[in-house]
């Protein structure tokens, strides 16, 4: 069963908030806590526009793929912070 990995900023602290695509994701429902990073029991991704793809998009020919986005809403020194489109790792278990 694939598994996505994202690993969180050193500065993250509980508690805060994660999106994937945009929509709120719940803790122990669509992930977990492990290490310092997030633990989606799914393959997520993100898509790498090559030269080719580039110069299609450039032509107004749409190549489209899964584009995961996750992003993590908390607070540093009482101030709010947002670290937006986090790295994917995927990893088979």
């Amino acid at each position: 069963m694939p598994r996505s990995v994202v690993p969180l900023p050193p500065d993250v602290r509980p508690p805060f908030e994660v999106y994937l695509n945009g929509v709120r994701q719940d803790l122990g429902r669509d992930y977990e806590v492990r290490g310092g990073a997030l633990v989606f029991g799914r393959a997520l991704r993100k898509d790498r526009v090559s030269g080719w793809r580039w110069l299609l998009g450039a032509w107004g020919i749409g190549t489209y793929r899964q584009d995961d986005s996750v992003d993590v809403r908390y607070v540093v020194d009482g101030r709010p912070a947002l670290a937006e489109g986090l790295a994917i790792t995927e990893v088979e278990t």
